[in-house]
C-alpha cells in the first residue's frame, strides 16, 4: 500500500481510538493491512505533525497537533490522493473520497477557513459541505477540482 494510504489510515487511526503508543499504531495498522516498520511510522508521524497529548490525567496519545491549522503540502497531497469526486447540488458541496477518507477531505474544508463554508460532515467515504449560496458552492467546488488537477 502506498504511503499516502498509510498517512491517511494513521490520521484515521488517531482520530477515532486512543493511540498512546508507536506499538499501538503499529499493530493497528497491521490489523488494517498495512506493514510498516516502526522507523517508517516515526517518519509518518512527523510528516502529519501529529503529537502526544496527557488524557485522562495521566496516560498520553497521539493527536493532530493542536496550533496546526493552516494547509499543508502535506495534506493537499493526501487530500489529492482521497478524493474521488467533487460535485455540488445547489448551495451544497459533495465530496467523494476512497473508503475512510472523509475526515481528511473535510479537515482540508475546515482548514481553509473560508467564510462562505458554513461547515461540513463526514462520513466514511463522503463529505457534504453547506455554503452559504449556490454561486459560492460552485465556486469552493471549481475551486478543490482544479486543486485536484495540479
Amino acid at each position: 500500500m502506498t504511503r499516502n494510504a498509510r498517512q491517511i489510515k494513521i490520521l484515521e487511526l488517531i482520530t477515532e481510538n486512543v493511540v498512546e503508543t508507536q506499538d499501538d499504531l503499529t499493530r493497528m495498522l497491521k490489523e488494517a493491512g498495512f506493514n510498516a516498520t516502526q522507523a517508517t511510522i516515526s517518519r509518518d508521524i512527523k510528516e502529519l505533525g501529529i503529537v502526544k497529548v496527557t488524557h485522562d490525567g495521566k496516560k498520553q496519545k497521539y493527536v493532530r497537533e493542536i496550533g496546526d491549522r493552516s494547509v499543508s503540502n502535506k495534506l493537499v497531497s493526501i487530500f489529492k490522493h482521497a478524493v474521488v469526486s467533487i460535485v455540488n447540488a445547489g448551495n451544497i458541496i459533495v465530496i467523494k473520497t476512497i473508503s475512510g477518507s472523509a475526515n481528511i477531505a473535510g479537515m482540508m474544508l475546515d482548514r481553509l477557513e473560508n467564510p462562505d463554508i458554513l461547515g461540513c460532515v463526514a462520513g466514511d467515504d463522503t463529505v457534504m459541505a453547506v455554503t452559504k449560496s449556490e454561486s459560492t458552492a460552485q465556486q469552493i467546488s471549481e475551486s478543490l477540482s482544479s486543486l485536484l488537477e495540479q
